[in-house]
């Protein structure tokens, strides 16, 4: 039945979420009711797709990369993916644009709204430009010394640190491929079983998502802000919208001319993995369900997608990055700014790189954002301006980042040949 489904299930569950939410908030002691006894079961639930996210990398990265069996096979297959990524992300950040000039929500915003909302979230903005700073202070090469881990178990016990876990993993991997295979075969074997233990984490864990996102998204309710503010804002998160909804089209463009799979059988396949991206903003605890879905229901072989996704939700950060281009030209023209054409255009190559580095976690989007409006001479205290409707729109751009991943993994798979016809589901 239609129903047991997971897509489905999951929409059942954050449907339900909003409802039971609205009728809490109509009692006083509702959203207090909702955020201790609802809201951690949400938490437990991210918590536990966090908890296999650094085992999968691992366990996949190495099984893939080391059935490879082949160096020249793996840095053909990485270029490949660096450069699909940085094209996607490109567009991304010009789509953005392009809409944000076209229908310039900030000069909509009114003087008294301006000052309601610097004052409103000032203390968030200053930690976030902080961090920002902080981050800006570094050398030109901090970002590649970052990559390589002084000890892995230090870099494993922290999500953020991924792009560590997945240099280490490749690392291990080739040095796997470069000595005999007689004496590789007994590594090799354990991850293996590994990563099949792994995966059936994974099924367990996905019988629990209807209940999470039911939990996530009655917290998001009830602690959301006042609905004037998101009103006041109402055209800038339309930009938003406007932008990422057009970003799918490039990605459903891409799988149908390149790949030769048709829209339906894209958003079909991916459109669990799409759910829970949208419930926990975080491309690192949706990467498990990510895999299972391009390697299952859109026939990518495990050797690309064990290679290609996980970094995907460490550099791939299509939705991230065209938010930033459309806050940044927001928020210059909140405060009355006309950004040249070089400026916008440093904002590309800002968003671009900033994306890169930017952790595939709640949030952190924020961050690399300070630092975009930095490069183009913006207001960093303008960060405020968009703080009232930031998760919401966290949600939405987490949701474009998975799906870019999706895409790019597909069209890997399908320039090496690697594309099969997935199993119908039940």
């Amino acid at each position: 039945m239609w129903y047991k489904k997971l897509h489905w299930q999951i929409i059942i569950g954050m449907v339900a979420g909003v409802v039971f939410a609205l009728g809490m908030v109509q009692f006083s002691w509702g959203p207090e009711f909702v955020s201790d006894w609802i809201k951690p079961f949400g938490t437990i639930f991210i918590n536990a797709l966090k908890l296999i996210a650094v085992p999968l990398i691992l366990a996949s990265l190495i099984k893939g990369v080391s059935d490879l069996k082949d160096i020249s096979k793996l840095s053909k297959m990485g270029g490949k993916t660096i450069v699909l990524y940085l094209i996607t992300t490109t567009i991304a950040v010009t789509i953005g644009l392009v809409v944000v000039n076209t229908f310039q929500p900030g000069k909509t915003i009114s003087e008294e709204t301006r000052t309601e909302l610097l004052d409103s979230y000032k203390n968030e903005a200053d930690m976030r430009i902080s961090d920002a700073k902080r981050q800006m202070e570094t050398g030109p090469l901090q970002a590649l010394e970052d990559l390589v881990p002084s000890n892995i178990v230090a870099a494993a016990s922290e999500n953020r640190n991924m792009l560590q876990v997945i240099f280490f993993a490749i690392f291990f991997a080739i040095g796997m491929i470069l000595i005999p295979e007689e004496q590789a075969r007994p590594v090799k074997l354990f991850f293996d079983s590994f990563n099949e233990v792994i995966l059936k984490l994974i099924d367990l864990i996905m019988k629990a998502a209807p209940y999470g996102v039911f939990a996530l998204l009655a917290a998001l309710i009830v602690e959301a802000p006042t609905a004037d503010l998101f009103v006041a804002l109402g055209f800038y998160a339309l930009c938003v919208i406007t932008g990422l909804a057009l970003m799918i089209v490039v990605y459903v463009t891409i799988v149908t001319v390149f790949v030769k799979k048709s829209p339906f059988f894209f958003l079909n396949g991916i459109s669990p993995a799409q759910l829970l991206a949208f419930s926990t903003s975080s491309s690192a605890a949706t990467l498990p369900v990510t895999m299972e879905r391009v390697e299952d229901h859109l026939g990518v072989d495990e050797d690309v997608s064990s290679f290609v996704l996980p970094i995907g939700a460490t550099i791939n950060m299509d939705g991230t990055s065209l938010y930033q281009a459309v806050a940044a030209v927001f928020i210059a023209q909140a405060f009355g700014m006309d950004l040249s054409l070089t400026a916008q255009l440093g904002i590309i190559l800002t968003a671009t790189l900033a994306s890169i580095g930017s952790a595939a976690v709640p949030g952190a989007g924020m961050v690399m954002l300070v630092i975009v409006l930095a490069q183009a001479g913006i207001p960093e205290a303008g960060l405020a301006l968009i703080f009232a409707i930031d998760r919401p729109l966290d949600m939405l751009r987490t949701t474009v980042n998975v799906t870019g991943d999706a895409t790019v993994a597909m069209a890997v798979a399908a320039s090496e040949g690697k594309l099969h016809e997935p199993e119908p589901e039940d």
